[in-house]
């Protein structure tokens, strides 16, 4: 069995969102809403869904003929891990310099930033 990673890949990360968006999803589903936006093999989508169930981000569950998908942890806390990883990684674990980052590139709108501040001020 593979060891569970918390970085997804592009496509795993696509995949997820798609899943916590329905809340549970067959492969049909994923499928037919990635189409929307580009071509994709229906066995690409299997083959990472089962890796994705392997890794631990997804259950599965059988239903009539086909299996069903659910998130096994909710978005926030995977979006979270990734982030914090990222900055360990990137940073140092630091997460000062990707703020500036932000900042200086203008990546952050006014609002954003005016958002950032006010929670910056409430924390202990």
């Amino acid at each position: 069995m593979r060891q569970k990673e918390a970085t997804l890949t592009g496509q795993e990360l696509e995949i997820m969102k798609i899943v916590w968006d329905l809340e549970q999803a067959t492969v049909r589903d994923v499928y037919e809403k990635l189409l929307e936006q580009r071509k994709i093999a229906y066995t690409t989508v299997m083959t990472l869904m089962n890796i994705l169930e392997t890794k631990g981000h997804l259950k599965k569950s059988s239903a009539e003929r086909a299996f069903v998908y659910r998130p096994s942890k909710p978005k926030h806390q995977v979006i979270g891990g990734m982030v914090r990883e990222f900055v360990n990684r990137v940073f140092n674990g630091s997460a000062e310099p990707l703020l500036l980052h932000l900042v200086e590139d203008e990546v952050l709108s006014e609002k954003e930033l005016a958002d950032l501040v006010r929670l910056a001020r409430k924390k202990p």
